[in-house]
């Protein structure tokens, strides 16, 4: 054992209100007696390295340990060292018993072969991993299968954050249509909503990267209007989101802005910090974006404009809210049976996970120890007390272990504004619409995937700008299909049908 007894560190817990609250099942002196006379499970780890090493006795460690009676050996890898370390261990299949690994070929390919456990089944047995949305799961699975447990992350954070004094001040309500949204960026770009007596506002400032990945403009703006994301498929029959007409709606809408200078015309080639500068300087009307976002915008925003205020609420549209789901993790941890032995072992492994998101762990990971990294508030809220000691002596943890804000923690002070982007990256789960061919396999995209994205990225963009009508739009969508869409295509389906989904 440590130097410091199991005792002494469940009085600090117990002293620092860790467990306060959290008297039912799970709570820490529940799981103290569980434990009692029982040898600490070793446990061993390899994660990547979040800011500096923590410190191998630390108060912090020393918790975990006792709460869930383990001897945790993590190895920290550096992250620029990280994928080819990773790699290695595969490939030699020298691995410890929880490897953190990306939802990528090489993982899957691993998870295929029978390497990892399958702990789709158990997640039943383990209270707080099964009261997690089923999406997370999903995002990772394999032909169907589960062989990991995710680093949990918001699903769907995206939102729309707008200037409600502009908005109030036009008669106008956040858009929900296609048509809601040309005239909302008319009229903020054309009728000097910040009554300087100039035409130097737009609607919307948009960069290069409006169209690319998880975060992309086009995706969540069609979404909401009732496109699907990135893909749909129905009754086993993909297709993607451009060749639907929610999202040609708002592709056209956007045609016709730029085309009135409503949105900024440097958009093709505008770095993402120049447009999010446009918003600190008050230019611009409204942005989709991660909804925690909008705190940090009415700071920024009160430096130049200190009657500017910004808002943020679901994206929806006449379906009602819809957002975009995104992976929802930052990584995953894969149990190699060449080190995890036994099921006994697993089961070990998987209650390990799972306490560490009871309350009094889940608190740890996202608030420290009380009195140390925060404090309560008396309107029965946290506040941090010393960030900076968080930043160093929790948030590597945090950072790798299992845990969401919001389960099983209590709120964290901040802003009205901070508060509510947070409810509603929270809330909008609910409404998150997934991208089915997320945990599909397709040799075509892995082949040449971000070659066909690219090729759509740039025929939207030519779109906008009026390079092409929609003769041509067509053209280059028949030119994708062509160059591998349609065999990309196929492959989801059969991939999709493989799985059993319907």
């Amino acid at each position: 054992m440590r130097t410091k007894e199991v005792a002494a560190v469940l009085t600090l817990m117990l002293a620092s209100g860790i467990a306060a609250g959290c008297s039912g099942p799970g709570g820490a002196a529940n799981t103290a007696k569980k434990g009692e006379g029982q040898s600490p499970f070793i446990l061993t780890i390899a994660t990547a390295q979040v800011g500096d090493i923590p410190e191998k006795e630390s108060d912090v460690l020393e918790a975990i340990e006792s709460y869930t009676n383990t001897r945790l050996d993590i190895e920290w890898i550096p992250t620029a060292a990280y994928d080819d370390k990773i790699n290695i261990m595969i490939a030699s299949n020298e691995m410890p018993m929880m490897l953190r690994v990306k939802y990528i070929p090489t993982a899957i390919s691993a998870m295929k072969s029978g390497m990892f456990w399958e702990i789709g089944p158990y997640l039943k047995e383990y209270k707080n991993l099964s009261a997690q949305n089923g999406q997370f799961y999903d995002n990772i699975s394999v032909d169907g299968k589960v062989y990991g447990i995710p680093i949990y992350r918001d699903i769907a954070r995206a939102a729309l954050i707008y200037r409600k004094d502009w908005l109030d001040a036009l008669g106008l309500k956040p858009p929900a249509t296609a048509e809601e949204w040309y005239q909302a960026l008319k009229a903020t770009a054309l009728n000097d909503p910040d009554k300087n007596g100039k035409n130097d506002t737009y609607g919307m400032v948009l960069s290069k990267k409006y169209n690319d990945g998880s975060a992309s403009v086009t995706t969540r703006l069609a979404t909401s209007l009732g496109a699907p994301n990135k893909w749909g498929v129905e009754n086993g029959r993909f297709i993607p989101e451009f060749m639907t007409e929610p999202f040609m709606d708002m592709l056209r809408m956007l045609r016709k802005a730029y085309s009135e200078k409503l949105i900024n015309p440097d958009f093709a080639v505008l770095d993402e910090s120049e447009a999010e500068k446009a918003y600190d300087l008050g230019k611009g009307a409204i942005r989709i974006a991660v909804a925690q976002n909008a705190k940090s915008m009415q700071d920024r925003l009160q430096k130049s404009n200190p009657n500017g205020i910004f808002d943020v609420i679901p994206l929806a549209g006449s379906k009602g809210t819809r957002v975009s789901g995104e992976i929802g993790n930052n990584g995953l941890y894969v149990f190699p049976k060449s080190t995890v032995k036994t099921e006994e072992d697993l089961k070990k492994i998987l209650a390990f996970a799972d306490k560490m998101m009871d309350p009094p762990m889940s608190t740890l990971q996202l608030r420290g120890l009380e009195g140390k990294h925060f404090v309560k508030t008396a309107d029965g809220k946290t506040e941090m007390k010393d960030f900076s000691a968080f930043q160093r002596e929790v948030k590597p943890y945090r950072d790798s272990l299992f845990n969401i804000e919001g389960y099983n923690v209590l709120p964290l002070k901040d802003t009205p504004l901070g508060e509510k982007g947070n409810e509603v990256a929270r809330d909008n789960l609910e409404f998150s619409v997934p991208n089915p061919a997320l945990n599909l396999d397709s040799p075509t995209y892995t082949d040449k995937g971000k070659e066909l994205e690219t090729m759509i990225m740039d025929a939207q963009t030519r779109f906008i700008l009026g390079k092409i009508d929609e003769a041509g739009w067509l053209s280059e969508v028949d030119k994708w299909r062509k160059a591998g869409g349609d065999m990309m295509i196929k492959e989801y389906e059969q991939a999709y049908a493989k799985a059993g989904k319907k």
